[in-house]
């Protein structure tokens, strides 16, 4: 599974990180890998991490008293879709409050955010912006036992290849003294502090701030700044180059090629009448798409390659893009301009669409009432087969002409 596969499951306040991670194979014979009785479940877990080298006596420690969590699977089986339109979303998430506190805090760890960047190749702004969207600064952190939370989430049959590593990791944490089982908070999936890590992510890529020894991403600003910036680097975040640039677009755009993936250059957008606000066309090289979230007629984007380390973060487009134009506008760019989207389709008729697009053959996925990138994929080859412009955008006309 994919970073972001993982992490389109999880969810404290907006969005969460986590790793790929396959289930570690065992030396010994331990209970069924899930479910059954929770005592024989846990000598599973005891073995399987000493099996990998941890001391029996931190295993113990690690998971004595734990207990299943029945509020974790409530939340667990209640997650909801996500259905709000970039307007909607990226108003709400990127406040002037918001962008305020992104300053102060930028100039409050001026120096942790030069060392980020000196170190990683990650700038200020992507690493607060981020900040911001899951935690509002470390203010929502969570407040479910994360021992507890991984130890349901791993004994529960419906995921425990995501999550019974991370409760190995857990474990592995406690020994090095870097979490505390009995007291350790954070998200109902197992996700801890500021910048919402799962432990086997804050293992590999953990970075000590405050030079006090160890990486404690609840109270230390430093190392939640640090730890992220070395994450978002390992997702393949290049130093020096944009993510994300608002655009306005021609009348007479070929359609069909927006959206993800175009295998076409900035230079070759740039030719075609698409003008960057800021007037920034000095990287024509670089591999670029042009995404709308609401249609020809609402704003528009130009993504680069940076802009893939969002989507690894996290596969919701309109999460992805209103998180990489917050980081943008921390940067010092100007509110997008909203237009005039025509009306997107209510959740009954979106889902309509997806059932009209899979009878005539295409894979949307679920049918969920998202537009989400299978959708509007299967939705831009129908658009061009009707000679009508091909957004990707759902509208009452598009459905009603299929």
């Amino acid at each position: 599974m994919t970073r972001s596969t993982l992490r389109s499951v999880l969810s404290i306040g907006f969005l969460t990180l986590l790793a790929s991670s396959a289930l570690a194979q065992q030396t010994v014979a331990p209970a069924a890998p899930c479910g059954g009785d929770l005592a024989s479940f846990l000598q599973g877990v005891k073995a399987e991490a000493i099996a990998k080298g941890i001391p029996a006596e931190a295993v113990d420690r690690a998971l004595a008293g734990a207990a299943i969590s029945e509020k974790v699977l409530g939340r667990d089986r209640a997650q909801g879709v996500f259905k709000q339109s970039f307007t909607e979303f990226s108003q709400r998430t990127v406040s002037k409050a918001r962008l305020d506190m992104g300053a102060k805090k930028m100039k409050e760890y001026a120096a942790v955010f030069e060392r980020a960047e000196s170190e990683f190749g990650v700038p200020a702004p992507v690493i607060t912006a981020f900040w911001a969207m899951e935690t509002d600064f470390g203010a929502v952190q969570g407040d479910f036992n994360t021992r507890n939370a991984l130890v349901t989430l791993a004994h529960d049959c419906r995921r425990p290849d995501m999550f019974r590593p991370q409760l190995i990791a857990a474990i592995e944490m406690v020994q090095h003294g870097d979490l505390d089982p009995a007291t350790t908070t954070g998200a109902w999936a197992g996700e801890i502090g500021q910048v919402q890590m799962l432990p086997e992510d804050i293992i590999a890529q953990g970075v000590d701030g405050d030079g006090d020894g160890h990486v404690n991403l609840k109270q230390s600003s430093p190392d939640a700044i640090l730890t992220a910036a070395k994450f978002i680097k390992s997702l393949g975040f290049t130093a020096g180059q944009p993510w994300i640039q608002e655009v306005t677009l021609p009348e007479n755009l070929p359609w069909e090629k927006t959206g993800l993936q175009s295998g076409m250059t900035a230079g070759d957008w740039f030719a075609l009448g698409v003008k960057p606000r800021d007037g920034n066309t000095t990287f024509p090289q670089l591999a670029a798409s042009i995404v709308i979230p609401q249609g020809r007629h609402g704003v528009a984007f130009m993504t680069y390659p940076n802009f893939n380390i969002y989507l690894e973060w996290n596969q919701s487009f309109i999460y992805t893009t209103s998180a990489a134009y917050f980081a943008t506008r921390l940067a010092g760019a100007l509110p997008y301009e909203s237009r005039n989207p025509e009306q997107g389709l209510s959740d009954e008729n979106m889902k309509a669409l997806q059932v009209k697009l899979q009878t005539m053959g295409h894979d949307v996925g679920k049918i969920d009432g998202i537009l989400g990138s299978g959708t509007r994929a299967a939705l831009q080859k129908e658009q061009l087969r009707l000679g009508l412009p091909a957004d990707g955008w759902a509208t009452e006309a598009v459905l009603n002409a299929l």
